[in-house]
């Protein structure tokens, strides 16, 4: 008897640790007034399987935010996570860039964003941009090569910044929305996907404001 309980709270405590991952991973730093707002890029994917928001304010300008998004992208400036993350997940790739790079700064839209080396095919293309304001990704390549040809993924990230302040901070909030097929990939991204977010989300929030503050001491 003592051995069922234990196996009962062992799971419960699973399904609940999975659960609150969930929610993190959907919802961290973001409010409920801007996870129900509407964002660019919004009407590329209707009826999305899932939806991911996160936010932070940032005391510095949309000015000193804008060129560390720009420049993201594996190869890139990178995605602005822990270095360890990075290592884990992307072993190939070089640390996240802590200096704006004028050579990165020639995002237009249609512009291929790489996530992944060369032979992965995977990565963004730039279908929305508006200066210092809104940056639309969108990518169908977020897969195994072998596995394309019978699993589907349609995946949109908008950043989007809004300045506080009139102008002197910025909310800088992202989000993401895809549509996945068959149902195992659906059910396993919400299973996996969504939680390892809160991880990577989590940590580019963090990255990204540290970067666009220090740069806005730098250039007063």
């Amino acid at each position: 008897m003592r051995g069922w309980r234990r196996c009962l709270a062992s799971g419960a405590a699973v399904v609940l640790a999975e659960t609150v991952l969930i929610r993190l991973g959907r919802t961290y730093g973001s409010t409920l007034v801007e996870r129900t707002q509407h964002l660019p890029g919004d009407e590329l994917i209707r009826g999305a399987d899932v939806q991911t928001d996160h936010a932070v304010t940032i005391d510095a300008p949309p000015a000193a935010v804008w060129p560390w998004l720009v420049q993201m992208g594996w190869g890139r400036g990178g995605w602005y996570t822990a270095r360890w993350v990075d290592r884990l997940l992307f072993p190939a790739n070089g640390p996240s860039a802590d200096r704006i790079d004028p050579d990165l700064q020639d995002l237009t839209v249609g512009s291929f964003v790489p996530d992944g080396p060369p032979e992965t095919e995977c990565g963004f293309t730039v279908v929305a941009l508006e200066q210092e304001r809104a940056l639309v990704l969108r990518s169908d390549s977020h897969l195994p090569v072998s596995w394309r040809s019978h699993a589907a993924i349609d995946w949109t990230w908008a950043f989007v910044l809004t300045p506080l302040d009139v102008g002197a901070r910025t909310r800088f909030h992202f989000r993401s929305r895809w549509t996945t097929r068959p149902w195992w990939l659906t059910l396993g991204s919400r299973a996996t996907v969504v939680p390892a977010d809160f991880l990577m989300s989590r940590d580019m929030l963090r990255g990204v404001k540290a970067r666009a503050e220090r740069y806005a001491r730098t250039v007063r």
